[in-house]
């Protein structure tokens, strides 16, 4: 069999976006949205997600699931992950935070969308991978190894936090580094299963919390 093309690839990806359409429209009621983010979809559609997997599951890439990347840990599934973005109601130039680098997918994408991004994350190699992944695409996202609970001070406050861990509450660290009128998303709850939550920072610092739908991710790691 030959080996797929940049051609093939962007086929993929497009049918990935569709996919991930119909999920938005299955789940409408859940979300609150019918519709995917336009700056979202345009981004999913930009991005090389199957360079930002282990170089053997490339081909694989573009399916709806969850992909294992190493250290017990995963890319989200495409829909998942697009969700998460949708939430934060990314708007050009915004900053964000983005605690879980993983090998970088999330971030590339949010980057492809004009948010300038700050992205924590508590494996070594993952960050040095990511960072390479980043250099060579050009995206300008900023990448460190660190305890993600304690956020980034030096480039706070932030106006959107993205966490892809879960926590049976957000950190405070990461509230407090939370510009006022600011969101984080993250999946909160126990172990075994959470609920993908939108949290809210208004502007006299009153925090409300929105549950949307249950999920399943590793737990949020800090160091001691």
């Amino acid at each position: 069999m030959k080996p797929m093309t940049e051609q093939h690839l962007a086929v993929l990806r497009r049918h990935m976006v569709e996919i991930i359409d119909m999920h938005f429209d299955l789940a409408s009621e859940e979300i609150g949205s019918q519709a995917l983010d336009p700056g979202v979809r345009r981004a999913l559609t930009d991005v090389p997600r199957h360079l930002f997997v282990p170089e053997q599951l490339a081909a694989l890439a573009y399916q709806d699931t969850p992909l294992p990347i190493g250290f017990d840990k995963t890319l989200s599934q495409p829909f998942i992950g697009a969700l998460m973005v949708h939430l934060l109601g990314l708007q050009q130039d915004m900053s964000v935070l983005e605690v879980g680098t993983g090998l970088g997918y999330q971030a590339a994408v949010m980057a492809e969308m004009g948010a300038r991004v700050f992205s924590v994350e508590i494996v070594e190699e993952f960050a040095e991978a990511a960072g390479v992944r980043f250099a060579a695409l050009g995206h300008a996202v900023e990448v460190r190894v660190g305890d993600g609970t304690r956020g980034w001070p030096e480039h706070a406050p932030f106006d959107r936090v993205l966490v892809t861990a879960a926590a049976p509450e957000p950190p405070a660290v990461l509230l407090e580094q939370l510009n006022a009128g600011g969101r984080l998303v993250m999946p909160l709850g126990g172990k075994d299963v959470q609920q993908l939550s939108v949290v809210e920072k208004d502007e006299a610092g009153e925090v409300t919390t929105r549950s949307l739908m249950a999920v399943r991710f590793t737990q949020l790691e800090a160091m001691s």
